[in-house]
């Protein structure tokens, strides 16, 4: 940041104004309008030339200026003849309006004396990027950000905005290019965080108002290439280079043609965020994620030796991996952690660790493990890529050059873990599996099998304790043997002894010497896992086996506690007390506080012992039916907050057991976006069994999930199993609102002919059941296709229909947004008029209900008619107000769209530098309408910039538009080939 103008303190030492009242509450700005402020009173500052008088006083940095020099500041090489006296009047009128003292006469001129610390806005935004620029050479990056930004914040629009003067042009001309180099450093920090992916749309509008200068040019072509747009930042080169020589006749400097270089070569320095040579480089973040130790770890000296000896050679190799294999509770995770502790200083840039639950019916998706490891190695979450492929090659190169352990623990097979894989010198990978991994290329293999008897006999002592096992041990050896010298059977009986101080070694070897608290399957295999779990299930009061039994019957990766009440049908309070007992046997894990989960096996154990216990065998389905209940009542709850009036609610399945209540949106929202994975892995569940018409309630009642963003893949696996069992079910009011729903997400990731094909089957079954709110939803969604499609008349009908059905059964707000929709049927068919008088009315109808996210859906439909209308100002304000609703809802995808619908606005009103801004902005985010949306994003954000001149990086937009297209069979294809053509031609 050299070249900082600075304004020292204006006070001089022993001023009589230091300790004056009146002048601590004087502030004055000039990063802006000129203006005055006593407390939070603005002061009138007068004409402009007496405002110019004021800053050039102000800039003065305390000092005297003479009349004569400030006579030139205020009009330079021709004053009025009266120059002197207009001066000195200003000078009288500002002394009056400023506190006594703070103006003073000097010399024969006059000065501005006596002001405090941060009086001027100047001063403060000066001690602020000196602030900035110690924390960013501490390399403290999060707070150098985070304290330019405060003062880039006190720049309000123009410099000096609207004083005349010489002096006051200079003055906007030197702190503008201040503020330009603030910017920059800002937006050079935001890529040494690796924030390319937000800092392409501000940098865009950056390049479009600046467009000769080079060091924003510099900085959009490395974020562009950091977010996978090599195409796009080379054609920023290209228009960079056509454009200095057009204007200036001279070649890009050295530096922007070397970035040009290494992005062909696609050098792999560029991957990864890099502090210039002569900053420190920032602290880059270092994951500890290595569960605990135990600190009674014991025995398996040989397998430590060898795998440490594995872990220390990965400096010089490519890749160094070491896979575990063993039976369930053989202690693959225990000795994993244990290595990986003691490797920790050989691997100083971090630890990742993730349970794969491999050994459950649904193990975690890598590309899921990916995203949580990129966001642990600093990777922020807009700058994550969609697909598995693109999270690998992200993480592995994020991880080049660093040294860090990867331990992938209950892995399901080979193929899960390989995207895993750092694949980078000086990183290594511990894998631990019930399988054992032939097919991973490269890894180590060790076989874990039981402890010995003396290991087995040293880890019970361990926890057990020296005095109590020295008197008894042949009953200890009896014990372990029992236990089938499983380490996790081992640690089980131990600890339950330790926590029973009354019991002797020799109650707990009869105890396990009665085969009937013990399976004959105590051998190799889940059996023998199964065996030292009937220990601690045998040693539970009865309301505890009930609640351990009951709760591994439900699905998904945890429970949370009020949930877990509804299994049981009991109060939270005694529910709590019962899950933390269980949690002290170690048969359940507190993954968070009022959350609980099983390990999968354990899982597995108390399924099987529902099975053989719970009597009768209808207590596993009230169970499930009352945790069903929960959900679709508490989602219920959810959907009537967020859309109020909405009489979806009234037409769902009825519940028994009642569910959460919320006094606001907020803990709604919350509520429903933690318990999505589990909430749609019980309606998932519910497939096939007499719950499913409730369940598919469930999935519509959470229809807000898809249109989000969130669970997106999760949501439309769940809805297709709900449409296969209910079609094999024969429910036609089931499956009509499961296809209805499905419509819904296909409709949303852009997919038009399946959801055309859902829809038409959806209609077909929802009239033959007599299910009115389903015909009504359904007629809406084929309405929408048929806009898609640009069958606008064809949409009216439905949408008529839709709003026939909705009137009848009281559903303004739905109708409302029907009418929203009817609106956009009317644009399309030349009925301007008409279509912004159907929007208003739907809007009105919105605005009575009050701020909902269906008003958000009701701004934006009016924003679209009155673009079309040609009426933009309004249209701005529509789209702005549903912008805001959108985000407090987290319909980020809506967001996206509305974006767009903003970059189509001043595109119309020939802002291309806005309208640019604002698309990149909508591909951050993401868009209803999938694929094809983004295609006509990309489009519209490539004429914005050939209106800028940037032609090159406009026809790389076309080209990936055109690609999209064409994958997808949209008619959109013919319009950019001709985009396309012309540039050529051009």
């Amino acid at each position: 940041m050299d070249g900082v103008p600075r304004v020292p303190e204006q006070r001089r030492p022993g001023s009589a104004r230091d300790a004056a009242e009146p002048a601590a509450a004087l502030r004055f700005g000039v990063l802006g309008p000129v203006r005055a402020w006593r407390g939070e009173e603005q002061l009138a500052t007068g004409s402009p030339q007496q405002r110019a008088l004021l800053a050039a006083l102000l800039l003065r940095e305390g000092r005297t200026a003479t009349a004569a020099e400030l006579i030139d500041a205020l009009w330079g090489e021709e004053p009025p003849s009266q120059a002197l006296a207009a001066l000195r009047t200003y000078a009288s009128r500002l002394r009056k309006i400023l506190d006594a003292g703070v103006l003073v006469s000097e010399s024969g001129g006059y000065a501005v004396r006596g002001l405090p610390e941060g009086a001027l806005d100047l001063g403060v935004a000066q001690e602020l990027a000196a602030e900035a620029e110690k924390a960013r050479s501490a390399g403290d990056l999060c707070r150098a950000r985070e304290v330019l930004a405060r003062a880039l914040a006190l720049w309000d629009g123009e410099v000096l905005a609207g004083v005349p003067g010489p002096y006051a042009e200079a003055q906007r001309v030197r702190l503008e290019e201040w503020r330009l180099q603030l910017l920059e450093s800002r937006l050079d920090m935001d890529l040494e965080q690796g924030c390319h992916a937000e800092a392409v749309s501000e940098l865009t509008a950056l390049t479009a108002e600046h467009p000769l200068r080079e060091r924003l040019r510099e900085l959009l072509m490395l974020a562009l290439y950091r977010s996978g747009r090599q195409a796009e930042a080379l054609a920023v080169y290209a228009d960079t280079r056509r454009l200095l020589a057009d204007e200036l006749g001279v070649d890009p400097r050295p530096g922007l043609k070397e970035l040009q270089q290494r992005i062909l070569q696609a050098d792999p320095a560029l991957a990864e965020p890099s502090a210039p040579a002569a900053e420190p480089a920032a602290v880059p973040v270092r994951p500890a994620q290595l569960p605990a130790t135990v600190p009674d770890f014991t025995g398996r000296a040989s397998f430590v030796s060898e795998l440490g000896e594995v872990l220390a050679s990965a400096e010089g190799r490519v890749m160094a991996v070491s896979a575990l294999a063993g039976i369930g509770g053989v202690g693959k995770t225990t000795l994993a952690v244990h290595v990986a502790h003691q490797a920790r200083s050989a691997f100083p840039d971090g630890q990742l660790y993730v349970d794969l639950q491999g050994a459950g019916p649904r193990a975690a998706e890598p590309e899921t493990v990916l995203g949580s490891f990129l966001r642990a190695l600093g990777t922020a979450d807009s700058a994550i890529p969609d697909s598995l492929e693109e999270r690998a090659a992200l993480y592995r190169s994020v991880l080049d050059g660093r040294r860090v352990l990867v331990l992938l623990d209950n892995a399901r097979d080979a193929a899960q873990v390989r995207p895993l894989l750092p694949g980078t010198e000086g990183c290594a990978a511990l894998v631990t599996s019930r399988v054992r991994m032939v097919d991973l290329a490269g890894a180590h293999l060790v076989d874990l099998d039981v402890m010995s008897p003396d290991e087995a006999l040293s880890l019970f002592t361990k926890i057990v304790g020296e005095e109590r096992v020295a008197s008894e041990r042949k009953a200890a050896l009896d014990v372990v043997a029992a236990c089938g010298f499983l380490p996790l059977a081992i640690r089980i009986a131990a600890s339950r002894l330790a926590a029973r101080r009354t019991w002797t070694v020799s109650v707990l070897a009869a105890k396990l010497a009665d085969e009937r608290r013990r399976l004959d399957e105590l051998q190799a295999g889940d059996l023998a896992v199964k065996a030292t779990f009937e220990l601690g299930y045998g040693a539970m009061d009865p309301a505890q086996a009930r609640a351990f039994r009951l709760l591994g019957l439900a699905d998904g990766p945890d429970i949370s506690l009020a949930a877990a009440a509804a299994v049981l049908d009991l109060p939270l309070d005694e529910t709590e007390d019962l899950l933390e007992a269980l949690v002290d046997t170690s048969l359940l894990e507190s993954a968070a506080p009022g959350r609980y989960r099983y390990h999968d096996l354990v899982r597995l154990y108390a399924r099987a012992c529902a099975e053989r216990d719970e009597q009768p065998p209808s207590e596993r389905d009230g169970a499930l039916s009352r945790l069903l209940d929960f959900y679709l009542a508490t989602t219920a709850q959810v959907y009537a907050i967020e859309h109020p009036g909405d009489r979806l609610t009234d037409d769902l399945e009825p519940t028994r057991y009642p569910g959460l209540r919320f006094d606001e949106g907020t803990a709604a929202l919350d509520w429903l976006y933690t318990e999505a994975g589990q909430l749609l892995a019980c309606v998932r569940q519910a497939a096939g069994t007499e719950r499913l018409r409730r369940a598919v309630d469930l999935l519509w009642a959470a229809k807000d999930l898809t249109e989000s963003g969130a669970n997106s893949h999760q949501y439309e696996m769940t809805a297709r199993a709900t449409c296969e069992a209910t079609r094999a079910a024969g429910h036609e009011r089931a499956e009509g609102r499961a296809r209805t729903v499905l419509s819904d997400v296909l409709l949303v990731s852009g997919r038009i002919q399946p959801a055309e094909q859902e829809a038409r089957v959806a209609m077909e079954l929802a009239g033959s059941a007599q299910d009115a709110t389903a015909v009504s939803w359904v007629a809406n969604n084929r309405g929408l296709i048929c806009l898609h499609e640009s069958r606008f008349a064809d949409g009216k009908v439905f949408f008529d229909q839709a709003l026939e059905g909705l009137r009848a059964a009281g559903n303004r707000p739905f109708e409302a947004t029907v009418l929203g929709n009817l609106s956009r049927a009317h644009l399309g068919m030349g009925n301007i008029a008409k279509a912004v008088e159907m929007a208003q009315h739907g809007l009105a109808v919105h605005t009575e209900i009050g701020r909902t996210v269906r008003l958000a859906n009701g701004h934006f439909a009016l924003g679209v008619a009155l673009t079309r209308a040609g009426r933009y100002t309004e249209a701005l304000s529509q789209f702005s107000d549903a912008l805001g609703i959108f985000n407090d809802h987290r319909q980020r995808l809506w967001e996206g769209v509305t974006h767009f619908r903003i970059a189509e606005v001043h595109a119309a009103d020939r802002r291309p530098s806005q309208a640019a801004q604002h698309a990149e902005q909508a591909l951050a985010l993401g868009c209803i309408g999938g694929d094809r949306m983004q295609g006509n994003v990309l489009t519209l954000l490539g004429r914005s910039l050939y209106a800028l001149g940037q032609a090159d990086r406009a026809r790389a937009c076309w080209r990936e538009a055109l690609s999209l297209y064409e994958q997808n069979g949209a008619g959109e294809a013919n319009a950019v080939r001709a985009l396309l053509s012309s540039a050529a031609a051009a």
